[in-house]
């Protein structure tokens, strides 16, 4: 027996976490920072240029995700998917033209969080 035999069989301190559970927390941090960023957009507009283009890039990595061939999920699903992604980039431009209000984009980033949850996307 070899000094890291005891290290192999210790046990985990964390469990490893699902992907599912990553992306849900992932959405979640941005959705977050984009809400307070909205709430504080007169005092600290930069803040919200910043959380607006970080909710971008989370939704052009998922579009990106659904385009690929290989991707597992529904048909019908993907292209839902890669819809929110245009409809988000459309609509975040409105919100830097202050035009339109980033709630929406919590909205739908909300009901992304309660389908990963099962919740189907209802509330």
């Amino acid at each position: 027996m070899t000094y890291q035999s005891p290290i192999a069989y210790a046990r985990r301190e964390t469990p490893a976490r699902s992907l599912r559970s990553i992306e849900y927390d992932l959405i979640a941090q941005v959705t977050q920072r984009l809400r307070s960023a909205w709430a504080n957009r007169a005092a600290d507009f930069p803040a919200l240029v910043a959380a607006l283009t970080e909710n971008q890039q989370l939704w052009s990595t998922l579009a990106a995700d659904v385009a690929l061939p290989d991707n597992g999920l529904p048909a019908p699903l993907r292209a839902q998917l890669f819809y929110l992604y245009e409809f988000t980039a459309q609509h975040s431009r409105a919100v830097l033209d202050r035009g339109a209000s980033a709630e929406v984009l919590t909205d739908i980033n909300m009901a992304m969080l309660r389908g990963l949850r099962g919740d189907g996307g209802g509330r």
